[in-house]
């Protein structure tokens, strides 16, 4: 992603997430005065779960603006995992939403309270449904230019939000129109178990983007073919992926011909990169050149995987280091 795309991303994330702090506090005022009207434990378990929906709406704006801001002396590669941070949050609050109405609604279960005035209810819980449906809309067409992993979790908890409020809606029509209360109780229980399983995969996510999970393993095939497109290249090796926000940071060896001069091999690593960046516009790439059957293994603490030649490289060359096969383990092992 080109530093004018980047920006236009970053501009648009943060457009978003004061959206849907705004929203938040539309549904929260909504969701008070429903509850207030008809005591519905469905209502406050909405609420409830609105609450934290600000909570997390406001830990995803601040930690957008956070992720954007460039490289800095104590953060060479960026801030962008601090959207992860916002996700590991916003998983974090989800889950104790759902303990809190889990056990409200049990509660309710064997103390059933009557439901009043169901029709405000109902009417409030519908138009919460239609807002939160515009956001979900908005934040899925932001989501396009962005990928932003905070933006991502925001937009999930508001999905969630969609599919409990429709349960509410039975809940409260059971429990002011048909008399029957411990359907309302039972609604706020499923809500629980709703929102706990959107929990789990926020959770997972985030997880995944703190703990540097690499790309899928499409990704790191289409990366290592776009490097070896070039004939000149004959093999990849130590082929390393993890995300920083929105950004791919690459790294990985390239097997040259040893008697290319360091500008001919400079010249070749550039091509290189051009192509990746084709492909994958939001990446960092480090590409270090070896010379082909030369090179000692040089990963560090991590032991480097084995090299991935170019198709060309598979022809006898009369050089025993160059011409051994290549081991089972690739780049994406």
């Amino acid at each position: 992603m080109s530093p004018p795309a980047l920006q236009d991303a970053h501009l648009a994330t943060r457009r978003i997430t004061r959206l849907s702090v705004a929203v938040a506090l539309v549904l929260i005022a909504l969701k008070a005065f429903a509850l207030g009207a008809s005591g519905s434990v469905s209502i406050l378990a909405t609420l409830a779960d609105s609450c934290l929906d600000l909570i997390a709406s406001l830990a995803t704006f601040y930690a957008v603006r956070w992720a954007a801001a460039p490289p800095d002396e104590d953060h060479r590669y960026g801030h962008g995992k601090g959207e992860a941070l916002a996700a590991l949050v916003q998983a974090g609050l989800v889950f104790a939403s759902a303990v809190f109405i889990g056990w409200e609604g049990v509660q309710r279960v064997f103390d059933p309270r009557p439901v009043t005035a169901g029709g405000w209810a109902l009417g409030v819980v519908g138009l919460s449904i239609a807002v939160t449906g515009w956001l979900v809309w908005m934040q899925t067409r932001a989501l396009r230019k962005t990928g932003s992993l905070a933006v991502a979790g925001d937009r999930a908890h508001y999905a969630a939000d969609i599919a409990a409020n429709i349960v509410v809606l039975i809940g409260v029509a059971s429990g002011a129109f048909l008399n029957a209360p411990g359907l309302d109780a039972a609604a706020g229980i499923v809500v629980a178990v709703w929102l706990f399983w959107g929990a789990t995969g926020m959770l997972k996510a985030a997880a995944d983007h703190l703990l540097d999970r690499a790309a899928p393993e499409g990704d790191r095939r289409a990366i290592t073919q776009a490097v070896l497109d070039d004939p000149r290249v004959l093999g990849v090796h130590g082929l390393r992926t993890r995300m920083s926000g929105p950004v791919m940071l690459i790294q990985m060896h390239v097997d040259l011909e040893p008697s290319l001069t360091l500008e001919e091999a400079h010249a070749i690593v550039v091509e290189a990169e051009r192509r990746v960046l084709a492909l994958y516009p939001a990446a960092d790439l480090l590409i270090h050149a070896d010379p082909k059957g030369r090179a000692e293994p040089h990963a560090g603490a991590l032991s480097e995987p084995a090299s991935v030649p170019a198709p060309a490289a598979t022809q006898p060359t009369g050089d025993p280091a160059a011409d051994a096969p290549p081991k089972s383990r690739g780049p994406w092992s």
